[in-house]
């Protein structure tokens, strides 16, 4: 057994300090998260060299509709990983091995379901859901029809990843995705100009980094920690239903937001195109500006699980404070850069004209949103590591509707683009600050029935 792997068998977050473990799994996680997310922000940057605002808007309707398929891979992936870490926190590997091939092969088959149903029907969910018509239409299903398929190799890759955090390898983790963003720092440019393939070569870019994912996931999960065993369909039966507890409702939570964005988007798109690709660019840039926060909130999971495990609900609620304490100062930190650095961002990305006036305003005052967000994803990897995933979908879903339609469109029509997203920020505000306050009164809960117990 080599070393790495005789680690793993140990809990290793049941011991230490809990804000250590939350700092180090944060950092480490959000160099592989923005690696993901370069991936779209370097495919759009590159089409931007291209000059035609058109492309900018086609990729733009493409990544909501790749983020419906994201939202459902980082639900199986917080499943997986949470109920990985919770085996391995009751001292149970083989358990713990045989779930991380049940949840793998179950993540393949329900991706692959996703990927063909989207690919079927991505011409009448671009017009229907999105508005997206013309050129940008044409150009976004011809990207979608070459990304789409590569969501199987994407969804098993974040997976694996997820196994990864779940025996508390931060630094495997962070390779598994840093990977797909150095590949794709080389492939965007290359295919884009030096093949003349223009806008289609970041779309084979996108899908050659999500092979690379798979490829480093298996190396680190499978070879080196020995942490998949062999996938048996008996057992993915049986495994099915703890893992789907779970899954279910975080997919469903997940799907939320972008189902939230879609509207949103749907929304620009009645503004024109320049206002879809304004916000394409935030959709970029936000990722990349917040990649930290989305790593806390994965990375955190494992560290409530394995505690949760060994029945440490005192340390379960100190890395939710240290998470709420870290993610809300970064957020506050994050939004005072962007807003100085938003002529820049107008710059590198040639956006021009009420494209600039959204990136800027966006920036400097829309962005407040994100600083409930991200206490509404705490929220929630709370929620689905405690045996509470219903809450986190209850809360995303109130978020995208009852926190996001009538505020937008009430905005939209009184305000323009900037009501519209000062309307979002505040349907977040509510929905954050409550989620915060269930996820302490679940904590609660809890530990009074384990004194009662």
């Amino acid at each position: 057994m080599t070393a790495p792997a005789a680690r793993a068998n140990a809990p290793v977050f049941t011991q230490g300090s809990t804000m250590r473990h939350v700092a180090v799994m944060t950092a480490t996680g959000s160099i592989g998260l923005v690696a993901i997310f370069s991936v779209d922000f370097l495919s759009l940057f590159w089409v931007s060299r291209l000059g035609v605002q058109s492309l900018k808007a086609a990729v733009g309707y493409a990544s909501q509709l790749q983020f419906l398929a994201m939202s459902v891979n980082i639900g199986f992936t917080i499943a997986i990983s949470a109920t990985v870490s919770r085996a391995l926190g009751a001292g149970d590997r083989p358990r713990a091995r045989r779930l991380a091939a049940s949840g793998l092969s179950i993540a393949a088959v329900a991706s692959a379901a996703l990927a063909a149903l989207l690919f079927v029907f991505r011409d009448q969910a671009l017009a229907t859901l999105l508005h997206a018509h013309g050129e940008a239409a044409t150009v976004a299903s011809r990207f979608l029809a070459i990304t789409i398929p590569a969501n199987v190799p994407m969804a098993i890759g974040m997976a694996l990843s997820g196994v990864l955090r779940a025996a508390g390898d931060a630094r495997r983790a962070m390779y598994v995705t840093l990977s797909g963003g150095l590949v794709t720092a080389v492939t965007d440019p290359t295919l884009i100009f030096g093949f003349g393939l223009g806008v289609y070569g970041a779309a084979w870019a996108t899908v050659i980094s999500r092979l690379m994912f798979l490829a480093v996931g298996v190396y680190g999960a499978v070879v080196v920690h020995d942490l998949v065993g062999a996938p048996r369909l008996r057992d993915a039966k049986s495994d099915l239903a703890p893992i789907m507890a779970i899954g279910m409702p975080s997919i469903m939570a997940n799907l939320a937001t972008p189902v939230a964005a879609v509207y949103v988007t749907r929304v620009w798109s009645d503004f024109g195109e320049a206002a879809v690709a304004g916000g394409a660019i935030v959709d970029r840039v936000i990722p990349l500006a917040f990649g930290v926060i989305f790593a806390l909130t994965g990375s955190v999971g494992p560290i409530i699980g394995q505690n949760f495990g060994a029945k440490l609900i005192g340390r379960v609620r100190r890395a939710i404070t240290d998470a709420l304490v870290l993610s809300v100062g970064y957020a506050l930190i994050a939004w005072a850069c962007l807003a100085i650095v938003a002529p820049w961002i107008v710059a590198a990305f040639d956006a021009q004209g009420a494209a600039a006036d959204f990136v800027m305003f966006f920036c400097r005052f829309g962005v407040v949103a994100w600083v409930f967000v991200t206490c509404l994803f705490v929220a929630n990897t709370v929620f689905n590591n405690l045996g509470f995933a219903l809450l986190a979908m209850i809360f995303n879903w109130g978020r995208a509707t009852l926190g996001t339609i009538p505020f937008v469109t009430l905005g939209a029509k009184y305000g323009g683009v900037e009501g519209a997203m000062l309307g979002a920020a505040a349907g977040a505000a509510a929905f954050g600050l409550a989620g915060v306050a269930a996820a302490y009164g679940v904590t609660a809960r809890l530990a009074n029935a384990m004194k009662s117990s």
